[in-house]
């Protein structure tokens, strides 16, 4: 009976420390960003499975169609401009900065069809959530080890043409919530030149507005998206792959400024 009497003065303590605590804020919105994630995870591998009996690309529309109201509960909302620049036919490599897990939300927002990832070997072990990665076609990489890394890339390349997917890609190779671009890691621009398709560079402006980790705040705010013109790599070989790199790094770290700013300006730091 002590139990019951003492349930409800506790939820009422949620509202009250959601509106005084920013902190509370932060903890609780990533847990339950985390969990809720797991939950939809649940339900999507069975339905994976009955559509598609196994591990398929064709999987990540069933996972997109079922994350893409998340944005919602926590406050996000997205603005997407160049969406044109996804219509090119075939495969094709996708390079975008990595800034915290929340990415998969705005990657979940404009996923093309036949479009998986490459992730980090570790994400195959996140329980639900890995599971329904590897139904999804995920290309898993050990990062540790430069030499499966690049193994995996050339199996990936040959995958790309083989069943005409798209491969999304996190150049800097790590979340960077430093307010700038990390230096890119070449393994995007081998695939992309290896397998003689187009890289079409997106950017997602700064979290800095409303997602501050150190600080533990967790606010609702605007991401804005921007598709880049694809950059063709016909003709380019393993010569031309730090030229390549350059190109996207500076056409990127030039949006990704430009973007970050205007949504400072227009928004300011939003509350939650």
């Amino acid at each position: 009976m002590e139990v019951l009497w003492t349930v409800p003065p506790l939820l009422l303590l949620i509202p009250l420390l959601m509106w005084t605590s920013s902190t509370f804020v932060f903890y609780f919105k990533k847990c339950f960003y985390v969990a809720y994630m797991m939950c939809l995870a649940l339900l999507a591998i069975p339905l994976c499975i009955l559509k598609s009996g196994g591990r398929d690309v064709e999987n990540m529309r069933i996972i997109r169609s079922l994350v893409r109201h998340v944005k919602y509960f926590l406050g996000l909302r997205f603005e997407v401009s160049g969406s044109e620049h996804l219509q090119t036919e075939g495969p094709y490599v996708i390079i975008s900065n990595h800034q915290s897990s929340l990415d998969v939300l705005g990657l979940m927002e404009i996923l093309p069809d036949r479009c998986t990832m490459i992730a980090k070997k570790e994400l195959v072990y996140a329980g639900t959530v890995g599971l329904v990665c590897w139904l999804g076609g995920i290309v898993f990489i050990n990062r540790k080890k430069t030499s499966d890394a690049k193994s995996v890339m050339t199996d990936a390349a040959k995958t790309m043409l083989d069943d005409q997917i798209r491969l999304w890609v996190f150049p800097e190779g790590t979340r960077n919530q430093r307010g700038d671009l990390l230096p890119f890691k070449k393994g995007a621009f081998h695939l992309a030149v290896q397998a003689q398709v187009p890289v079409i560079p997106i950017v997602f402006s700064s979290y800095s507005n409303f997602y501050l980790r150190k600080e533990k705040q967790f606010n609702s705010g605007v991401i804005r998206l921007k598709i880049l013109p694809k950059i063709d790599t016909k003709g380019m070989t393993s010569d031309d792959i730090t030229s390549l790199s350059d190109k996207s790094f500076n056409v990127m770290r030039s949006a990704f400024l430009n973007i970050s700013n205007s949504v400072t300006q227009s928004n300011g730091p939003t509350r939650h």
